[in-house]
């Protein structure tokens, strides 16, 4: 079975992972530039109105979908992540595959954890600080939820265009892309690439089932 892993809603899982010290995740962050002045108000900005989405109780959750959904597309590389998990096969793929699989790519990561995202209502998330590395400014925050374990992640941002986006993330120590290119891989050389976007259509329809009335 595929385990998706969206960056909103790997944020929000966190708070199921064991604390991992920040420096231990990915080395100690000594670099002295600070990167993009603008990476902290953006993921402050964006972590808040996930969030705010998240505690609304008038909200139906039709509605609640559709406004994850705007956040996904306006916030986070989609389809440079989603061209990242399959970088190994993309060669290989013809027009009509690739042009598939982005189609059914961005609605099945919203899918994937819609409905576990309000089991994390009750989360915070702190910034901490902020690190240049290269063309990807690093913004470190704290996960932490009443009775369980803070959790550090670590989001990676870049600029497209003039416009900052999100195009990764690490909770816990773990990088959420290279977990997921991991279980595509292994889905597709056992399915083929083919059932890889069979299954996500499908899973996409099942979805949509469940939220008509």
């Amino acid at each position: 079975m595929i385990k998706p892993l969206s960056v909103l809603s790997g944020l929000l899982l966190a708070a199921a992972l064991p604390f991992t010290p920040a420096a231990a995740q990915v080395g100690a962050a000594t670099a002295a530039s600070p990167g993009d002045p603008a990476a902290r108000p953006f993921i402050e900005d964006l972590v808040g109105s996930g969030f705010a989405v998240l505690r609304d109780k008038a909200l139906a959750k039709p509605a609640a979908r559709a406004k994850f959904r705007d956040l996904l597309t306006r916030n986070v590389a989609l389809d440079d992540i989603g061209m990242r998990l399959i970088r190994r096969q993309r060669a290989s793929l013809s027009p009509a595959q690739l042009e598939a699989y982005r189609a059914a790519f961005p609605e099945f990561v919203l899918n994937a954890y819609a409905d576990r995202l309000y089991d994390y209502a009750d989360a915070r998330v702190q910034v901490q600080r902020t690190v240049g590395r290269g063309p990807y400014t690093e913004v470190y925050t704290r996960v932490t939820r009443p009775g369980a374990q803070p959790v550090d992640t670590i989001w990676q941002v870049k600029s497209d265009g003039g416009k900052l986006m999100v195009n990764n993330l690490i909770v816990g120590g773990v990088n959420l892309a290279l977990t997921q290119e991991a279980d595509f891989s292994a889905y597709i050389a056992k399915n083929g690439f083919d059932a890889l976007v069979a299954f996500m259509k499908s899973a996409n329809a099942k979805s949509l089932a469940v939220q008509r009335p």
